[in-house]
């Protein structure tokens, strides 16, 4: 190869890469990978840095700044009265004889059976907004105008207790939050007790981590919320489903033969069913964890979004602060890119649980914790809450009343009536994946029941709707489209079932 190939080859991949880095630097790398990749072969002697530099339309100086750098990382040799060599005993593992290398697929075994494990679960979805994507809120409804000025009090004030870590959280808004679960969710609290945290499944990896060993049982409701099975299936954790009957997770004696050493359990509004969980079954699941030690993890996500007068009890209340750990979340009701959620425990894990979350995590974003606290003491929140919950309540209406008249018999519904989504069983024997593959490629969003499924061989069809992120305007629009696809899908099994069933 000789000189003005190799001016050529240099001129092609410097140009055809541009990057905002400075020109030596790019320069720099494209001939360090040349070498590597086999473009320019070792031994060969490359061109003198003035010609490069006129072929390049570069200063000399770049060159031979670039040159300098391989000379001092070992790539170059220089010959005295003779110029400079790519090195010829330079060995490259996997060094191709000419060529730029192929980008390498990701093989299997470059992960651990753990991360093969969490990357193959593949439940979260790339659409996060939309109609009718479930679990998003409405965001354009958000007082942005009041937490821009209190994130600004607070960024503009030299306020050196806000930059560092906090342990278990800002102070204030444990102080806020113990106050505001105690009138609205008749949870009796110290502020110790609660600890802030980067997300739910984040307070969840914590729950896993300090409680359990690995392989101990959690329960899990069926169907559930895929996420918590995630993150407590990437803890080492073996999770069993339980079924759900129309009291709520109902596990039987034979279960309890095996007692699990967490349940994790939406008990107010089940995810996605909306089943409130009995009196009586709370009893039962409080007294059961007392007897085998196991704990009841609370997710209670959707409280603040109730669309009539009969609030559930948390169980965490009813228990006396014994086995039951409270898990709340502002991404619903606030934006899900705040990422805070916190948890409540009981008093012997307070002191645990901080220093788990210190150790693990490290607290911080106090910033955003300090504004949060203020704008719940200022009843910025509460007025919100109440604000959104009519938004939300006239669009589910809207959506539930399109799809009966639509659908009909077609569907059985289930809950409704809290939380940020609506939940449809098929009575037709359709697939709810393929269906949901047909809608999105029309531009509706659902997410399909079985895939909330632990087991396969109890996953019934249907479809999990969220009405909350869609304006008023577009739900009509959108759910005519649901509503072709469906009807289309669910005809096209009637015809494919076997004459008799």
């Amino acid at each position: 190869m000789d000189a003005e190939l190799v001016c050529e080859l240099i001129a092609q991949r410097l140009w055809s890469q541009p990057g905002a880095s400075l020109l030596k630097t790019r320069l720099y790398l494209v001939l360090r990978q040349a070498i590597l990749d086999g473009g320019i072969p070792t031994g060969i002697k490359l061109p003198p840095s003035r010609m490069l530099a006129d072929a390049l339309s570069l200063g000399r100086n770049t060159v031979v700044r670039a040159y300098d750098q391989l000379l001092v990382e070992g790539y170059l040799e220089t010959r005295v009265g003779d110029g400079t060599y790519v090195v010829e005993s330079l060995a490259v593992p996997g060094r191709r004889a000419t060529g730029p290398a192929p980008r390498p697929a990701v093989a299997p075994d470059l992960l651990s059976l753990r991360g093969r494990r969490i990357a193959g679960m593949g439940t979260s979805s790339s659409v996060q907004h939309g109609a009718f994507m479930p679990g998003i809120p409405d965001t354009e409804h958000f007082p942005f105008a009041t937490w821009r000025r209190l994130l600004s009090k607070y960024v503009r004030r030299e306020q050196s207790h806000l930059l560092h870590y906090g342990v278990g959280g800002f102070g204030p808004l444990r102080a806020e939050l113990a106050d505001y679960l105690r009138a609205t969710r008749l949870i009796h609290c110290e502020p110790r007790q609660v600890m802030i945290f980067n997300g739910t499944h984040q307070a969840i990896d914590l729950c896993a981590r300090l409680l359990c060993d690995a392989g101990d049982r959690v329960w899990m409701e069926e169907p559930g919320y895929w996420g918590a099975r995630t993150v407590l299936q990437a803890a080492g954790l073996q999770t069993e489903p339980i079924a759900l009957d129309d009291k709520g997770i109902a596990p039987t004696e034979a279960d309890w033969e095996t007692p699990p050493r967490l349940v994790f359990m939406s008990p107010s509004s089940q995810y996605p069913t909306g089943i409130v969980l009995s009196l009586e079954r709370r009893l039962e699941l409080l007294a059961k964890a007392r007897e085998h030690n196991a704990w009841l993890i609370e997710d209670d996500y959707d409280n603040e979004l109730r669309y009539h007068n009969r609030p559930v009890a948390s169980l965490f209340g009813l228990d006396g602060a014994e086995r039951v750990i409270y898990l709340g979340t502002f991404s619903k009701v606030m934006y899900p890119g705040l990422r805070l959620a916190y948890l409540v425990v009981p008093p012997a894990l307070a002191d645990a649980f901080a220093a788990g979350n210190a150790e693990m995590y490290r607290e911080g974003r106090l910033t955003e914790q300090a504004a949060l606290a203020e704008f719940i003491a200022e009843g910025h929140f509460a007025a919100h809450l109440k604000r959104m919950r009519a938004i939300y309540r006239e669009r589910r209406d809207t959506l539930r009343d399109i799809l009966h008249t639509r659908l009909g018999d077609a569907l059985t519904a289930s809950g409704g009536d809290a939380g940020l989504h609506l939940l449809y069983y098929f009575n037709a024997r359709a697939e709810d994946t393929a269906l949901a593959a047909a809608s999105v490629a029309r531009g509706v969003v659902f997410r399909p029941l079985s895939i909330y499924y632990l087991d396969p061989a109890r996953a019934r069809a249907g479809m999990n709707l969220g009405y909350a992120c869609v304006p008023l305007a577009r739900i009509g629009p959108a759910a005519d489209i649901l509503c072709q696809v469906l009807e289309q899908g669910f005809s096209a099994a009637d015809r494919s079932r076997p004459a008799g069933c």
